[in-house]
């Protein structure tokens, strides 16, 4: 089997269920978005095996959302009705409320939140930032495909707390690393 089709060289793709759309349609830059923060998450997964102290950890759990990424981004390629939609997992609050567990497991280990800081720190925390603007323009483009086609809001809520989440392992990485967090400072109070 050949890596390339040429069934896109038109600037079109396929939905899961052969709908035919625009690759500028809302809903591929949705779950293109998804595909773009699994990336982010592989590289602050590389940074973190790949570090003077791994945590296997942080790595299991990064393997974890790698595989929710997938089920979210075949939630947002299956519009609602078709035949194709009992292939697949939608998204449903208990993802949400696991996320969220994880968010509290994480914050133990993450120093008190006082404010906004810089992103930055180890490698694995820089990426791990960068994977948070990912997942949060993610969400901006669920949005959009929310205001425009039916598709599950749960993938929303999803992507929301997951960027919470990126921030607070971020954080905890930092922390376990010893590295020392810059706060924002407001301009005049520098």
């Amino acid at each position: 089997m050949k890596l390339y089709t040429k069934t896109g060289d038109g600037g079109t793709t396929g939905l899961y269920g052969a709908d035919r759309v625009s690759k500028a349609n809302i809903r591929v830059e949705a779950y293109g978005t998804v595909d773009e923060l699994n990336s982010a998450i592989g590289l602050a997964r590389a940074h973190n095996t790949r570090s003077h102290k791994p945590d296997p950890a942080l790595d299991a759990d990064l393997e974890y959302l790698q595989n929710a990424l997938f089920d979210v981004g075949a939630d947002l390629a299956t519009r609602s009705g078709t035949t194709y939609e009992k292939k697949i997992t939608r998204m449903d609050e208990q993802d949400t409320a696991f996320i969220e567990a994880m968010i509290d497991r994480y914050q133990e280990a993450a120093p008190p939140f006082t404010g906004f800081v810089h992103p930055g720190g180890t490698p694995a925390a820089a990426s791990l930032h960068v994977a948070r603007t990912v997942a949060r323009r993610a969400e901006r483009e669920v949005i959009r495909l929310l205001h425009e086609e039916d598709a599950n809001t749960h993938v929303q809520v999803y992507l929301n707390r997951l960027s919470d989440l990126l921030f607070v392992m971020a954080r905890a990485a930092n922390q376990a690393a010893g590295i020392e967090e810059h706060a924002w400072l407001v301009r005049g109070r520098r």
